[in-house]
């Protein structure tokens, strides 16, 4: 599979995008605008994978909590996917750029006449110098929020079926932590953050813990997943805090930031 050059996919999880109550964390969203938008504007093309739909819906809906039912989860879905989309049209036309939503479902990619159609759009859109935003379409699929076989389970996993899809040379998931650790950071015992992974293994795998916050549905694993199904194609992917979007500047400027999971390019020729 051939990369192209300064084609990178940025992800970015619910509790970066969001406060707890689940409001949209404006000041986050906006420097994240500006981060992404200097760097299309430096001559990359971006696409950029978002959670947040269902947080921000149970938030716009004011429900007391997030939903059980999944036609609940759906209609949050809908609800928060709209404003989600307002605001980032908002805030990246504010710095000259132009966003284009696209929602997949597992279908897309899983049928070769459209996810051939899919690629071709993502070629338009960036070749126009367009920002596309993903998500899945939770509003008509359950399979995120709710099924154990499913093709993306979570957000970061489907940032990774995008790389592949538009053939990214960087995966960059912007997280509620710095990046993979030799232990628990929450725990009590000190721990190091690992800087760079050359190959994922049995003990890098053991290092992984459960879910993530309860606004986002992911956590270390679906992150490893993500990984593994880029590395394996070539792809390099980052682990960076999301608090810190401006990272990101580090990361494409190679400076050691992070958690950097090698892409096996040397293996990618014959494949």
């Amino acid at each position: 599979m051939e990369l192209i050059k300064n084609r990178i996919v940025v992800k970015v999880g619910t509790s970066t995008l969001t406060h707890e109550s689940g409001a949209l964390d404006i000041r986050t969203i906006d420097k994240l605008a500006q981060v992404l938008s200097a760097i299309r504007n430096s001559g990359y093309e971006v696409v950029l994978v978002s959670s947040a739909a269902i947080a921000v819906g149970v938030s716009k809906m004011r429900l007391p909590e997030r939903p059980r039912e999944i036609r609940m989860k759906q209609a949050a879905a809908a609800v928060g996917q709209c404003e989600l989309m307002h605001i980032y049209d908002k805030v990246f036309s504010e710095y000259g750029n132009l966003v284009a939503q696209i929602l997949l479902t597992s279908d897309d990619v899983e049928t070769l006449e459209k996810k051939q159609n899919l690629s071709n759009t993502f070629s338009a859109l960036l070749e126009n110098g367009i920002i596309p935003i993903v998500n899945e379409n939770d509003s008509v699929s359950y399979a995120q929020i709710e099924t154990k076989h499913k093709v993306f389970g979570d957000n970061d996993t489907l940032s990774a079926v995008v790389a592949v899809l538009c053939g990214a040379e960087k995966l960059l998931i912007l997280s509620d932590i710095d990046g993979l650790y030799d232990g628990n950071p929450k725990g009590d015992e000190p721990v190091h953050l690992i800087s760079r992974v050359e190959r994922i293994d049995d003990s890098i795998r053991a290092l992984t813990g459960g879910a993530g916050t309860s606004r986002g549905t992911g956590g270390m694993i679906t992150k490893l997943e993500a990984a593994e199904i880029v590395t394996e194609k070539g792809i390099d992917m980052y682990i960076v805090n999301g608090s810190h979007p401006e990272y990101i500047y580090d990361v494409l400027d190679g400076r050691l930031v992070g958690t950097h999971f090698v892409g096996r390019k040397s293996e990618v020729k014959d494949a």
